[in-house]
């Protein structure tokens, strides 16, 4: 099977990087991978669609991914550089909205028997 460096290269998903080989050579083998995704609404926009294509050719490739939900982050309204603090949602609202995520990501990602994993850090940091 390709490499999923190449695939990357090849689809432009990769602009820069500090040494090509050593990250060929460390996709030779199994690895795990993450991407965080925000759980302020119950349903993913445009922008996470390029993280979620690079987490299903990693595991097309033998790679497991690990879906991250940002709970902590939703608890607390980080605005992340924006002029207006965000709505803070409950508990109860985070947790559904990585239920939804989960959901969705699922079209596109196999989560059966551990070959992905989601995992939201309100877990460990509430």
């Amino acid at each position: 099977m390709k490499n999923v460096f190449h695939i990357f290269e090849d689809r432009g998903f990769i602009e820069q990087v500090t040494d090509r080989k050593l990250v060929r050579e460390l996709l030779e083998n199994p690895t795990t991978c993450y991407i965080g995704f925000d759980p302020t609404a119950k349903s993913l926009h445009v922008g996470s669609l390029l993280p979620i294509m690079s987490l299903v050719h990693m595991q097309r490739a033998g790679h497991r991914p690990i879906g991250v939900v940002g709970g902590g982050t939703g608890l607390v309204g980080d605005p992340s550089g924006k002029t207006e603090m965000r709505n803070i949602l409950t508990l109860e609202e985070i947790n559904e909205n990585a239920e939804a995520l989960k959901n969705q990501l699922s079209r596109f990602i196999d989560f059966s028997d551990g070959k992905a994993i989601m995992v939201n850090n309100a877990d460990w940091l509430t």
